[in-house]
């Protein structure tokens, strides 16, 4: 048998939740997807799915093989679409989204060099701080800080951000440094809203823990707020991408290292089970080179 064929034929009716609806996304008749699986299901041994009249949903083994079965064939599309990709500059419109202060600062930036470099291409980006449904939105690609939740997307690592306390020198010589988290109860500090009562999340002996901090500045939006903390105002609470500059020039310091998170990952995501036009793996292959300072959260400046 087509193994491959049988593999996506598979994936096929575990994305569509029926026979009926994965023999209409495959163009292919009910027969021939019922065939199809219960041919695999015979070479691998297992069910892979529960029948009853009603409905069909995965086993616990086929919830497994779902995973492994997706990028199997998502780096055989991949592999294919490379060798027509080669033979062709990129062209065409490009749609992506990425969260609006990383997209003001590093993604709208490569976006122009990438289209400056191939001018056959068109791309619009959307700059949203929601986490967007690609699909829906008719988006080909996007740009995502923190795990990935959403299985039907391939994410491709493009570095790590850290969540992080900062002060101007002149500020942290008024007040002292903090050396504990706690510490910040008794200091001024900006936040972000919305917001809870806690000022982000610390660890200390593996247990994650908030602060309660109060303070006289507070904005609906990250950039004036890292503005306030550059004017020396108070302590702020961001991502190092977004005070990296600042760091950078040591206009800022971070301060209690000892007790961040574990970095966030940052990823490029697109669709599962969608063959990449040489547009979309371009500009994939462009942003993970052009954004390599990602690629690491080095400790006592961002990365």
């Amino acid at each position: 048998m087509d193994r491959f064929r049988a593999m996506q034929t598979f994936v096929a009716i575990a994305d569509a939740g029926s026979l009926t609806a994965a023999a209409r996304s495959l163009g292919t008749s009910l027969p021939a997807v019922v065939r199809s699986l219960a041919g695999y299901e015979r070479e691998l041994g297992v069910r892979l799915f529960q029948r009853t009249t009603r409905r069909i949903t995965l086993t616990d083994e086929g919830r497994q093989h779902l995973e492994r079965s997706r990028h199997i064939l998502t780096a055989l599309q991949e592999a294919e679409a490379a060798l027509s990709a080669e033979a062709s500059a990129p062209a065409g419109h490009l749609h992506l989204t990425a969260p609006v202060l990383f997209g003001q600062m590093y993604v709208a930036p490569v976006v122009t060099r990438f289209v400056q470099r191939h001018p056959g291409m068109r791309c619009t980006t959307l700059l949203l701080d929601r986490v967007v449904n690609l699909l829906e939105e008719g988006l080909d690609l996007g740009i995502r800080i923190g795990p990935l939740e959403d299985s039907s997307l391939v994410a491709r690592p493009l570095g790590e951000v850290r969540r992080v306390v900062v002060a101007t020198p002149a500020l942290l010589r008024r007040s002292g440094v903090p050396r504990h988290p706690r510490e910040l109860q008794g200091l001024n500090c900006i936040r972000v809203l919305p917001g809870r009562t806690g000022w982000g999340d610390f660890r200390e002996n593996g247990r994650v823990f908030q602060v309660p901090v109060s303070g006289n500045l507070e904005f609906n939006h990250v950039w004036p707020a890292v503005q306030a903390c550059a004017e020396g105002a108070g302590f702020g609470m961001f991502f190092s991408y977004q005070v990296e500059p600042l760091v950078e020039r040591r206009q800022l310091r971070v301060v209690l290292e000892d007790f961040e998170l574990p970095p966030r990952p940052i990823s490029i995501v697109y669709p599962h089970a969608r063959l990449l036009p040489a547009r979309t793996r371009s500009f994939i292959e462009f942003a993970l080179q052009e954004l390599t300072r990602f690629r690491r959260a080095s400790r006592g400046a961002a990365p």
